[in-house]
């Protein structure tokens, strides 16, 4: 249990499940979805392969005659860096382990002590490169805004992240929930939290030196969960905290190529109308305030953004 953690609250779940429980919901879902061969059986929610082997063996076993054939992909697993080694990672390719994420959350040693992390930037970088030695899916994860650290730290860990070429990265800016340690920090002074909107521009310049560097981004903002609203004291939570990311990514973007006031056809791929014009057309009131008046619209162009001035 980390400074920040509190796995009942971001889980929903009070009690480990067990080996039935997981075949039983592997059951119902192997029913409801139909393209399997996409979907992945994922353990989530605490440090897999930090288990008592027992336990985890049994959760592996239950889920191994939905993998295959027409079944699910293989199975994703979220872990510590500490927890990996050479053992592990023969049972976990035995069992169709196809990917593993590991919660790096800061890549300064000094934030990971500060936030009882028990484990190095050292450790991220050996066990990753042992997981790319054994041939499994890549996958770190940030956390953003950590006692202790600063956009300055947050920067390096994107940095030395890409450096370590992860397939996939998660980025969860911190949340301050009931029952942390954080939440201590929080009540007494000892640690502030700085703008929402701050948040969405760092992430969204990481979120874009990530996919630049050919690493998908595939979660960004803490789920939407009722649990983790209802336990929130602070911190950087929103409902679409990646939409709000990818919008400034766009008026980032947009901001370089607008130089005069006046008024600007803006031309972008159907799929990309809402994230341009930013929620509750946040990015038009943007350009708006500065003189500058856009209206965005449908093309199937191939190029993801283009401008014409309207004289």
């Amino acid at each position: 249990m980390c400074s920040f953690c509190n796995q009942h609250t971001i889980s929903g779940a009070q009690q480990p499940p067990s080996g039935e429980e997981v075949k039983k919901t592997c059951s119902e879902a192997f029913d409801f979805i139909k393209n399997r061969k996409n979907c992945e059986i994922a353990f989530f929610g605490g440090s897999f392969t930090a288990v008592p082997e027992k336990y985890r063996t049994e959760l592996l076993e239950s889920v191994q005659e939905f993998i295959g054939g027409d079944g699910f992909s293989g199975i994703r697993i979220s872990t510590r860096p500490d927890c990996i080694d050479e053992n592990i990672l023969e049972q976990l390719k035995r069992y169709h382990v196809t990917a593993i994420e590991l919660g790096c959350q800061s890549m300064d040693d000094e934030v990971l002590a500060l936030n009882e992390r028990g484990h190095s930037s050292a450790d991220v970088a050996k066990a990753s490169e042992l997981i790319r030695e054994y041939g499994f899916e890549l996958g770190h994860q940030m956390m953003t805004g950590l006692y202790g650290s600063s956009p300055e730290k947050d920067s390096m860990t994107a940095d030395r992240i890409i450096s370590l070429k992860p397939d996939t990265v998660r980025i969860y800016p911190v949340v301050i929930l009931e029952g942390t340690r954080l939440a201590e920090y929080y009540k007494n002074g000892q640690y502030s939290v700085y703008s929402l909107d701050r948040m969405v521009d760092y992430c969204s310049e990481y979120m874009t030196r990530f996919e630049n560097s050919g690493i998908r981004v595939i979660k960004c903002g803490l789920h939407a969960s009722e649990t983790v609203e209802g336990e929130m004291l602070g911190g950087y939570y929103h409902p679409a905290f990646r939409e709000l990311c990818e919008s400034r990514k766009y008026r980032n973007m947009l901001d370089g190529m607008l130089n005069e006031k006046g008024q600007y056809r803006v031309e972008v791929r159907p799929e990309l109308v809402s994230k341009v014009t930013g929620q509750k057309r946040s990015n038009i009131n943007y350009f708006s305030l500065k003189g500058i008046d856009i209206k965005v619209v449908s093309s199937v162009q191939k190029e993801e953004v283009n401008v014409f001035k309207i004289t």
